[in-house]
C-alpha cells in the first residue's frame, strides 16, 4: 500500500495525465487556427462564399478547443509549484524565462487578436480583419515555440551556470536557451505533426458530411485541402524528425538507444532498426526481430558505417560520471512509444495517399466502408503525437533535467502522497467531465456544419456576404 502513495511516484502520474491531457488541445489549436487563416484568406482573395463559410465553420471548432486548452494550460502549470517545488527552485531562473515570454508575448497576442476577429467582423477593414487571424496563427506558433525551448533545457541544458550555494541554475544567456539545438530541430517536427492533426481533423469532418450526401459545395474543397494538407505535412514530419533524431543522438544518445533497445554498441550492419521484437520480460534479451540492416546507423550518423552507442556501455559511462545508479529509462515503453509514434503518423499519411487516389478528378466514392475509414482516421496523427511526447519525457529519465537535476530529487519534499492521491482523483474526475463538454460541443459543431451565408446590400448598393456570424 504504502508504495501506491509514493509522492514521487503519484507526481509522476498527475503530471503525466495532465500534461497529455492538455496536449489533446495544443496541436489541433495551432493546425486549426492556421487552416482558419488560410481559407479566410483564399475568401479574401477569391470572393467564393465557400471559403467565408470554411472560415467561419472551421472558426468555432478552433475557439471551442481554444478555450479549452486554456483551462487545462493553466492547470498544468500549477504542478510545478504544488508537486514538483524542489525542481521549480532548481531551474525557475533559467525555466521561467521562456514560459514568461509564452505568457507575455505569445500568448497575450493570441488573446488579444482572438477578439479582434471574432467581434471584428463588418467592423475592420477586411484586409485588417483578415491579419488579426494570421497573427493569432503565428502567436499560437510562438507559445509553441517558447514553450518547446523551456522543454528543451530539460533535454539538453545550455545558456545557465550552476550557483552551488545557492543551489540553483541561474540563466546567463537567454539566447542559448531560445536557440538550442534540441528546441531548433523538434520545433518543426511539432508543428508539422500539429498540421497533420488539423489535417486529420479537416479530413474526418469533410467525409461525415460527404458520406450523407450534405454541404457538398463546402466539404469537397475541405476534403482535398485537408488530404493535401496530411500528405505535405506528414512529409515534412519526418523530415524534421530525421534531424530532431541527429540532434538526440548527440545530447541524449541514451534515449536513441533505448528507443532500439541497443544493448551493444553497434556498428553499420549490425546498428540496424527493428520493425518488430519479441524479448524477454525484463527487455534485456531479444527472442525474435524483424530488422532492417543500417538503418539505426544512417538514422543516428547519417552513414551507413556509423557507431550507436549501446546502452550498456552508456550506463557503465554515466556511472564514472554522475556516481552509482540506474540511467536507463523504461526500455519496453520507449522502445513501442517510437514505433507507435512513426506507425500511427505513416498510417495516417497512407489514408490520406488513399483518399487522393480514390477522390481524383472529383469521383466520390461509393462504398460507405472508405468513408468510415476516412471518418475514424482522426485519432491517428493525435495517437501518435501523444506517444511521441511520451517518448521525449520518458526516454529522459532518470533525469528531470539532465545531467543536472534526477526527477526523484525535484518532487516536492513536504507534500504526502495522500494528498496528490485525493488531487489526482479530483483532476482525473475533472478533466473527464470536460472530455464529455469538449466531444460533445466538437461533435455537435461539427455535425451541424457550414452555416448557410445570408447576402446584405451595402452603401454602395452591392449585395455582399453577410460576415457577422459570432
Amino acid at each position: 500500500m504504502n508504495e501506491w502513495l509514493d509522492p514521487l511516484l503519484l507526481s509522476r502520474w498527475q503530471f503525466g495525465l495532465t500534461t497529455i491531457y492538455h496536449f489533446l488541445f495544443v496541436p489541433i489549436t495551432i493546425g486549426t487556427v492556421t487552416a482558419v487563416a488560410i481559407f479566410q484568406t483564399a475568401w479574401y482573395r477569391t470572393g467564393k462564399v465557400h471559403y467565408l463559410q470554411l472560415t467561419h465553420f472551421l472558426g468555432k471548432l478552433f475557439l471551442i478547443n481554444f478555450a479549452m486548452g486554456v483551462v487545462t494550460g493553466i492547470v498544468q502549470e500549477f504542478q510545478f509549484g504544488m508537486n514538483w517545488s524542489n525542481y521549480s527552485r532548481f531551474v525557475g531562473d533559467v525555466f521561467g524565462a521562456p514560459l514568461a515570454l509564452e505568457g507575455l508575448l505569445a500568448f497575450f497576442l493570441e488573446a488579444t487578436f482572438i477578439g479582434l476577429w471574432i467581434f471584428g467582423w463588418d467592423k475592420l477593414p477586411r484586409g485588417l480583419h483578415l491579419a488579426t487571424i494570421w497573427i493569432v496563427a503565428v502567436g499560437s506558433i510562438l507559445s509553441a515555440y517558447f514553450i518547446i525551448a523551456a522543454n528543451a533545457f530539460m533535454q539538453n541544458p545550455v545558456g545557465y551556470k550552476l550557483n552551488v550555494d545557492r543551489g540553483r541554475a541561474e540563466l546567463t544567456d537567454i539566447w542559448a536557451v531560445l536557440t538550442n539545438k534540441v528546441a531548433l530541430a523538434a520545433f518543426p517536427h511539432t508543428i508539422f505533426a500539429c498540421f497533420m492533426v488539423s489535417a486529420g481533423l479537416i479530413i474526418t469532418v469533410a467525409a461525415w458530411h460527404l458520406s450523407r450526401q450534405q454541404n457538398l459545395d463546402t466539404m469537397r474543397p475541405a476534403l482535398k485541402f485537408g488530404l493535401w494538407s496530411m500528405v505535405i505535412a506528414g512529409g515534412l514530419t519526418v523530415l524534421s524528425g530525421d534531424q530532431l533524431g541527429l540532434a538526440m543522438v548527440q545530447t541524449q544518445p541514451m534515449k536513441m538507444a533505448a528507443a532500439e533497445a541497443l544493448y551493444t554498441t553497434s556498428t553499420g550492419a549490425d546498428a540496424s532498426f527493428s520493425i518488430f521484437t519479441l524479448g524477454t520480460p525484463d527487455g534485456v534479451h531479444e527472442l525474435f526481430s524483424i530488422r532492417i540492416p543500417y538503418l539505426l546507423s544512417f538514422l543516428s550518423t547519417h552513414t551507413l558505417d556509423g557507431t550507436v552507442e549501446g546502452i550498456n556501455d552508456l550506463q557503465a559511462h554515466y556511472v564514472q560520471i554522475y556516481g552509482p545508479g540506474d540511467y536507463t529509462p523504461i526500455i519496453w515503453v520507449t522502445y513501442w512509444a517510437f514505433r507507435w509514434m512513426i506507425g500511427l503518423g505513416m498510417l495516417h499519411v497512407f489514408v490520406a495517399i488513399v483518399g487522393l487516389w480514390i477522390t481524383r478528378k472529383g469521383r466520390s466514392p461509393k462504398r460507405a466502408w472508405v468513408w468510415k475509414i476516412a471518418i475514424w482516421s482522426f485519432p491517428l496523427s493525435l495517437l501518435a503525437m501523444t506517444v511521441g511526447w511520451i517518448f521525449t519525457e520518458m526516454g529522459r529519465q532518470p533525469w528531470i533535467v539532465f545531467s543536472l537535476m534526477k526527477t526523484a530529487d525535484g518532487v516536492s519534499p513536504e507534500v504526502t502522497g495522500l494528498t496528490i492521491l485525493i488531487s489526482l482523483i479530483a483532476f482525473t474526475a475533472v478533466y473527464g467531465a470536460l472530455a464529455v463538454v469538449e466531444f460533445s460541443l466538437i461533435k455537435r459543431a461539427a455535425q451541424k456544419g457550414p452555416a448557410p451565408i445570408e447576402e446584405h446590400v451595402d452603401d454602395e448598393g452591392n449585395h455582399v456576404p453577410q460576415t457577422t456570424v459570432y
